[in-house]
């Protein structure tokens, strides 16, 4: 399992943009690097990172080989209500992982 790190404020004023920001370590190997033996390391990416609401999608990145190892993602939503944010990554090798974070409106 990776490790994923993630960073929102714990409380919102009702209205407010709150700003999110997601690391997740991966080591992304695009599947282009040869490695000592001259033979190309397999691909082994994230693809896809969802955040969800309390079940609404806010946010959706589609991820490339392009993207550094590690993937650093920030972007910002609205605090509407008390609710849970669930962050997935998916990606290569059936690699899934979900992690969930509450923020309380007031």
């Amino acid at each position: 399992m990776a490790r994923a790190l993630i960073n929102l404020p714990k409380t919102a004023k009702a209205g407010a943009v709150i700003e999110i920001k997601t690391l997740i370590s991966h080591p992304m190997e695009t599947g282009y690097r040869p490695g000592p033996d001259g033979r190309l390391i397999p691909r082994n990416i994230i693809t896809d990172f969802v955040c969800t609401y309390d079940g609404e999608e806010v946010f959706r990145a589609e991820l490339s080989p392009a993207s550094a190892a590690n993937p650093y993602l920030t972007f910002t939503t609205v605090a509407t209500k008390t609710g849970t944010l669930r962050f997935t990554w998916t990606g290569d090798n059936g690699f899934s992982q979900t992690e969930e974070m509450g923020i309380t409106v007031v």
